[in-house]
């Protein structure tokens, strides 16, 4: 594998719902051309069962999706880390911040919405990267 894929990472505090959908996202519309990961910087047990039942009515599985702890040596390697507005503390550097509302305790309405919010986020990081890796 080359290493001129460009290495995303999305961190938010628990790993349990944005940063999950962002990553699912970005896998999907990238493919092999995008490396991705996410992380919390306290990692929950699991992701968020309304997140993964939104997730779920729009094709993506992420039910086996496990939340992980950010590591600094993942940090490290990462062209770009994202947050998705939440107060992250231990991120090595911070290349943008999405604001997107947390889906914790929101209606399943609500979690769609958010969804939709990333999605669209995503779909344009991607045009970005994938643009960019064009260049030669």
């Amino acid at each position: 594998m080359s290493s001129s894929r460009p290495f995303v990472l999305f961190v938010c505090r628990h790993n349990t719902g944005r940063s999950q959908m962002a990553e699912a996202y970005l896998r999907r519309f990238a493919g092999e051309a995008v490396e991705v990961a996410s992380a919390g910087t306290e990692a929950a047990d699991a992701p968020n069962p309304g997140v993964v039942a939104a997730m779920a009515e729009d094709g993506v599985d992420i039910s086996q999706a496990r939340p992980k702890l950010l590591d600094p040596a993942v940090a490290a390697r990462a062209d770009r880390i994202i947050t998705m507005g939440c107060d992250v503390t231990g991120v090595p550097r911070i290349d943008d911040d999405w604001g997107l509302p947390d889906p914790k305790g929101q209606s399943p309405e609500r979690v769609r919405e958010i969804r939709e919010l990333t999605k669209a986020r995503v779909r344009a990081l991607r045009d970005d990267l994938l643009r960019g890796s064009q260049g030669g």
